[in-house]
């Protein structure tokens, strides 16, 4: 890797652990990368994006952005379901394709998850899904590989664009002037997709232990 890749590099990784950096570097053009960003992994094939952290963060500094509150959620809320649109209408116009077993990003494997995870919740995965990274993007592809009812689709994507697109840039605009967020952005923003995808998880486990219940004799 020669000096100006490791720079690069270098840089990618600092806006992936603090955003903060990446909006204040984005300068006038700040509303255009967030809402390029959530587009792209909302569904456009390419996952590893600081999507939460982003959209959280940019609440939290939109006012020394320059950026009106309610046109960023909009902004984003917006860019969230047309992207998720776009990743239905992917996994309905190629299905499979796209993916491979030995690919970087567009992995075989994380289709399945996807896949299985949109089996199991059905359009209540387009809500959850969003607040998990890579399910976010995959989902609405599986939703269109499955050939899901759009109409639906499109009810279940706009209830989870705004949970998690107006929710996240509310809660960071609320929690903007306490000094312990800023300090801490990483932990907070774990915190919030433990909190969002705990349910998930209960439900998971909760129905592990029916199966194995009705599995028992006499049970």
């Amino acid at each position: 890797m020669t000096g100006n890749d490791s720079n690069w590099f270098s840089t990618l990784l600092e806006w992936f652990k603090n955003p903060e950096t990446l909006l204040l570097a984005l300068g006038k053009w700040v509303l255009l990368g967030v809402a390029l960003i959530v587009f792209i992994e909302s569904g456009v094939l390419f996952p590893v994006l600081p999507g939460d952290s982003l959209v959280f963060s940019a609440g939290l500094l939109h006012s020394q952005l320059g950026l009106n509150l309610w046109v960023l959620i909009l902004t984003i809320v917006a860019c969230a379901m047309a992207g998720s649109q776009v990743g239905y209408w992917i996994g309905e116009k190629f299905g499979r394709k796209l993916f491979s077993d030995d690919a970087r990003f567009l992995k075989n494997e994380h289709l399945v998850k996807s896949e299985n995870f949109f089996a199991h919740y059905g359009g209540r995965s387009l809500v959850m899904g969003r607040f998990v990274p890579f399910v976010r993007t995959f989902v609405p592809i599986a939703a269109g590989i499955a050939g899901y009812n759009r109409t639906k689709f499109a009810l279940w994507n706009l209830v989870g664009a705004l949970l998690w697109g107006g929710g996240l840039t509310l809660i960071g605009s609320a929690l903007g002037g306490i000094p312990f967020i800023h300090d801490n952005l990483s932990a907070i923003i774990f915190l919030i997709v433990f909190v969002s995808v705990l349910p998930m998880f209960v439900e998971y486990f909760l129905h592990k232990r029916r199966a194995k219940q009705a599995s028992t004799p006499g049970a």
